[in-house]
């Protein structure tokens, strides 16, 4: 919806990796000459961490986007809790290899004879594993023992190993893995932006989908940005993308801090009823179906969000007809007294008493008002997000 509004040719801001939008921090610049030093070596582990969202794997979709496939052959595998078995058998799958069964020592003959093929024909093999930091301790071992894998005095593998901070402290200090240190040959760790490079990075990415200045903004918004980030990649894109859509929702040429502060509020809430709704599900009896939230949690990415969005809607409604009883209720108390305008008439602590409930009954008003907003504004944005989650739902 936002790129419409604002001449954008594509979304600047979403989540999944990709090389298009890729930024060269100081970071990320110190990342890239690591993993060339270490990729020049073609042996042994290079090991990349950072914090969650900080662009671990939007750097190795730069990286592949850079190196020549005939002389490099790639898998890549996103690890859960795997141990030393499985993870043998996950390889081999990444490199397109069949293994029948569950053996191990058939998948690792499989592995071997594969590598030994890949460099007679004159390509060497990169294993990038992510999410290093779920890997149980016999599965770091695997893929040392996979490193010692040669043709001659040539090694046949060598890995990437991508990961949180946890990993790079396990690495560094778990007494088991010793073995595996002595083969890491280059090693760095993703910094978070600095608040200088969060208005860069925002503007560069908005730059490759044609931006022209439109929309502008305020003066301290990036700063503010920052802030509220901590430079975190990821966090800057969630930001920015409902910042934005919050922008053309409201049809406004310029993103202020005021409408910064709405949107960071408005995401603290939606981790906060998502929090009650899990707890909820989980203190539910399991006989019987847990209640729906007054408040639910955003659909997840790919649901249908029908009864999401039957309960916010109703939430609204319940709101307005709260909106309605109120102003029922000021009429009344301004009826109640015909043509005593501002008290004339009555005696003063009666005109103070009816000045008083009229007041009150403005400031509930006024509340309410600004909770109606609040709800339709959520409704408006779960909806619209959810419709640009699948492009074949945008006909809805």
């Amino acid at each position: 919806m936002y790129e419409s509004f604002y001449g954008l040719s594509g979304r600047p801001f979403q989540l999944t990796p990709d090389p298009q939008f890729y930024f060269e921090s100081v970071s990320h610049k110190k990342a890239m000459s690591y993993l060339g030093y270490g990729l020049s070596q073609g042996e042994g582990f290079i090991v990349i961490t950072g914090e969650v969202g900080a662009g671990k794997s939007t750097l190795v979709a730069h990286l592949m986007e850079r190196i020549d496939p005939a002389a490099l052959t790639v898998a890549q595998v996103v690890t859960s809790a795997l141990d030393g078995a499985e993870i043998v058998h996950v390889i081999a799958q990444a490199f397109g290899l069949s293994v029948e069964g569950h053996d191990k020592a058939a998948a690792l003959g499989t592995i071997e004879r594969f590598l030994q093929d890949e460099a007679r024909a004159g390509r060497r093999c990169l294993l990038v594993v992510d999410e290093c930091q779920n890997l149980e301790l016999t599965a770091l071992e695997e893929l040392r023992m996979l490193s010692n894998f040669q043709l001659g005095s040539h090694p046949l593998l060598q890995s990437l190993l991508l990961g949180q901070p946890e990993f790079r402290r396990t690495v560094a200090q778990h007494p088991e893995l010793e073995q595996l240190r002595q083969r890491i040959i280059a090693s760095h760790h993703l910094e978070a932006l600095d608040a200088g490079e969060v208005e860069h990075y925002v503007r560069h990415r908005l730059g490759r989908v044609g931006w022209d200045g439109r929309p502008a903004f305020e003066d301290g918004l990036l700063d503010a940005l920052y802030h509220h980030t901590a430079g975190i990649p990821r966090r800057v894109n969630q930001v920015m993308n409902r910042l934005l859509l919050l922008g053309a929702i409201e049809e406004r040429g310029t993103l202020s801090r005021a409408m910064l502060g709405d949107v960071i509020a408005e995401m603290a809430a939606d981790q906060s009823r998502g929090a009650r709704g899990q707890s909820d599900l989980r203190s539910a009896p399991v006989s019987e179906p847990a209640a729906p939230a007054a408040a639910p949690v955003p659909p997840a990415q790919g649901s249908l969000p029908a009864t999401e969005v039957a309960a916010l809607l109703a939430e609204r409604d319940a709101r307005t007809a709260e909106l309605e009883a109120a102003i029922s209720e000021l009429q009344a108390a301004g009826m109640a007294h015909p043509g005593t305008v501002g008290g004339e008439g009555l005696a003063p602590e009666e005109s103070r008493a009816a000045e008083a409930r009229l007041a009150a009954a403005l400031e509930r008003i006024e509340a309410r008002l600004e909770e109606q907003e609040q709800s339709f504004r959520h409704v408006l944005t779960m909806l619209i997000e959810w419709l640009e989650e699948d492009p074949s739902r945008r006909a809805a």
